[in-house]
């Protein structure tokens, strides 16, 4: 049988969530055919042993380290027999449409390298992550220091959340999550996969900018969606997590942009992570431990605005 659409979902210690999410694909309506591909990064909460026996048909390679987000999926690109790839975050919930709308535009669409639906968090809000420009060092300086929340609806203030456009229109950007990115197979065979030099964070983001540097479209598709069941901002992180965050806006920043901009601006750059980086690991100091989970919308109450938290990093660590 031909398989349409490999969907390759990382597992680190996140078994409910995960048992959730192959459950919501597999109550997909589509027509395509698909595989599903899990990748354990040595899991210590039993994930393996309950997926093997949920999911019998599911696809999975049990690491007995834990490899990181980027490698983690190469592995499953490895093994994919689908005409496309598809990137799926083990917080997430598919809804019945979702797969036979994003393969069918990528069908219709043969210049897409790639393509995202829309994002929404559990209370209703859009994720901002599922649309956005590459994070220039001016476009990083308007959204760090403040400038896109004061002028929202300013292009040049705003180009990195894409803020002024409405999140209920298609259009091509630069940037999706990986949470729910949908990739040619041509197109990876062209770019190669992800970039095992970012760990957990960035990834998606380098991989959108060697794509469309090859070429190739991205789309933004909101006629579908999905629900990204993040974690809440308030709670404490574990160092390696805030570490790699900062640590992958330097590895993008060294590896796109460097070369294009003078010594004070990359020095500006590294400046303003470690500032960032320092505030972050201050606010987590001072933040009690606590986690809180919002009800998952339905179609009716999904909203396109509000305020989005931080990824949830146990779904990639």
């Amino acid at each position: 049988m031909n398989i349409d659409a490999s969907i390759i979902i990382v597992n680190y210690n996140t078994c409910r969530l995960t048992v959730d999410c192959l459950q919501s694909v597999y109550d997909s309506e589509t027509q395509y055919a698909y595989e599903i591909i899990v990748i354990d990064n040595h899991s210590s909460d039993g994930s393996v042993e309950v997926i093997r026996e949920r999911f019998p048909q599911v696809k999975l390679i049990a690491n007995q380290e834990n490899t990181g987000f980027a490698r983690a999926n190469n592995q499953g690109m490895n093994i994919a027999a689908g005409r496309y790839i598809l990137l799926l975050n083990s917080d997430t919930l598919v809804q019945q449409d979702t797969l036979e709308t994003m393969i069918a535009l990528m069908d219709r669409r043969p210049e897409l390298g790639a393509s995202g639906c829309k994002v929404i968090l559990p209370d209703g809000s859009l994720d901002k992550a599922c649309k956005r420009g590459f994070p220039t060092p001016a476009a990083s300086f308007y959204y760090a220091f403040g400038f896109s929340k004061l002028f929202p609806d300013s292009p040049r203030f705003n180009g990195y959340q894409l803020g002024y456009l409405d999140p209920d229109k298609e259009y091509e950007v630069d940037c999706l999550v990986g949470a729910f990115m949908l990739v040619r197979r041509e197109t990876i065979e062209q770019i190669g996969g992800l970039d095992e030099t970012f760990f957990m964070y960035g990834e998606d983001l380098d991989w959108c900018y060697r794509i469309k540097e090859a070429g190739w479209k991205i789309y933004y598709y909101p006629k579908a969606f999905i629900v990204h069941l993040k974690g809440g901002s308030a709670r404490r992180r574990p160092l390696k997590i805030i570490y790699e965050f900062h640590r992958a806006m330097i590895v993008f920043h060294r590896k796109h942009y460097s070369r294009q901009y003078s010594f004070a601006v990359n020095g500006a750059v590294s400046a303003g992570v470690a500032l960032k980086f320092a505030a972050a690991l201050l606010r987590n100091a001072l933040t009690a431990p606590r986690r809180k989970r919002e009800p998952v919308p339905s179609l009716s109450t999904a909203g396109s605005s509000g305020k989005s938290s931080e990824s949830n990093a146990e779904v990639r660590l």
